[in-house]
């Protein structure tokens, strides 16, 4: 910037945007004509952006401040040298805040960042455990109805009476009959229970009477029947104690496919 030293601090302020006033309108009309100048701000400029993005805080690179006193020794003495002096300082204060500033708004963001980050953490692990309690009750849901030592009860009302039952054993190539029944009421005086074969085809055959003991239960083992009848069903009725009856008469008791 040979010939061009009184220009020199205003260049460095311009490129800090402190120039202001005349000074501002002077520099500005020489640089329209200048090349060597203007070149010199884009170097001063060039300088003050790695300075913003240096992480090393507010102190300036080296060869910036040792142009920047070059310059600033090239101007006159006097009143000139002490604005010079005092113009110098506001630059490196504003420097130092504006470095500041930078690094301020960067934490700002970081901390941000991170807070976002661990909410996202936290909400994953939440639902990650969640999950893993659903999966553990199913597994366990599957475990209760398919386990071998599995322990099934069933429940009924305590006020009810147990519902009478009765399981026929049918043996047709021998004519052979074992009935069991349980929880059948208490009889009426002059009644009385039939079981009664019901064949695929033709009237029922009744296949023998019976009463149940004080527990409700009663049995029936082979009664006479004829031979190879082909079984389609078994019941129970109740019907007059004078029997056997050559056809159920009475009311059903139960009834069941063979």
């Amino acid at each position: 910037m040979s010939g061009h030293e009184q220009y020199g601090e205003d260049l460095a302020l311009l490129a800090l945007c402190t120039l202001e006033g005349d000074a501002r309108a002077e520099l500005d009309k020489h640089l329209a004509t200048c090349s060597n100048c203007r070149r010199e701000l884009e170097r001063l400029r060039g300088d003050m952006a790695l300075m913003a993005m240096s992480a090393a805080g507010p102190r300036p690179p080296q060869r910036l401040r040792q142009r920047l006193m070059e310059a600033i020794a090239k101007e006159p003495r006097g009143v000139a040298a002490t604005a010079a002096r005092r113009r110098g300082f506001q630059w490196w204060t504003a420097l130092g805040w504006a470095a500041a500033a930078v690094m301020l708004l960067v934490v700002i963001q970081l901390r941000q960042a991170n807070r976002g980050l661990r909410d996202a953490l936290a909400s994953l692990g939440s639902m990650v455990g969640q999950q893993t309690i659903e999966l553990e009750n199913a597994k366990r849901v599957a475990d209760t109805l398919t386990g071998k030592d599995v322990q099934t009860v069933t429940l009924v009302t305590a006020k009810a009476a147990p519902q009478p039952q009765g399981k026929a054993f049918y043996l047709r190539s021998k004519s052979g009959l074992v009935f069991v029944a349980n929880n059948l009421p208490p009889l009426a005086r002059e009644k009385i229970y039939e079981l009664w074969l019901i064949p695929t085809s033709g009237a029922p055959i009744a296949a023998g009477l019976f009463t149940p003991d004080a527990h409700g239960n009663a049995t029936v083992v082979n009664p006479p029947l004829p031979a190879g009848v082909e079984a389609k069903t078994f019941a129970v009725t109740l019907e007059p104690a004078s029997g056997p009856h050559d056809a159920p008469r009475g009311t059903g008791v139960m009834a069941g496919g063979a």
